[in-house]
């Protein structure tokens, strides 16, 4: 289990806001943008790990712990929608490349 409460952000705004000056996600919380292919850190104020994900839910590249203000991923053009973690989610869960994930949804 990476995640089991992932807010899904599909509209320009919420795509652009992500996690700028939110609160830092607790364990198992994350934000999936969708269509996204690279991310930045500004007005961050927390690490985040970020996974790069496929059409097919594979996992492209991941990226541990980019720093806030200063971290920033490389323009991915095969993927299609990112999910933000708590930083360190990548280690403890052991995800890899190529690793495909599974997403279900749950109405609250």
């Amino acid at each position: 289990m990476v995640a089991d409460r992932v807010k899904v952000a599909d509209s320009f705004w919420q795509r652009f806001r992500g996690m700028m000056l939110s609160p830092e996600p607790a364990e198992g919380e994350g934000l999936l943008l969708s269509p996204c292919n690279s991310i930045h850190m500004m007005f961050m104020l927390y690490p985040i790990d970020a996974v790069f994900l496929d059409a097919s839910l594979k996992i492209k590249a991941l990226y541990e712990k980019l720093p806030p203000w200063i971290g920033f991923s490389r323009l991915h053009r095969d993927v299609s929608s990112v999910l933000e973690l708590k930083s360190g989610t990548i280690n403890k869960t052991g995800i890899r490349i190529d690793d495909v994930l599974r997403m279900e949804r749950t109405e609250c």
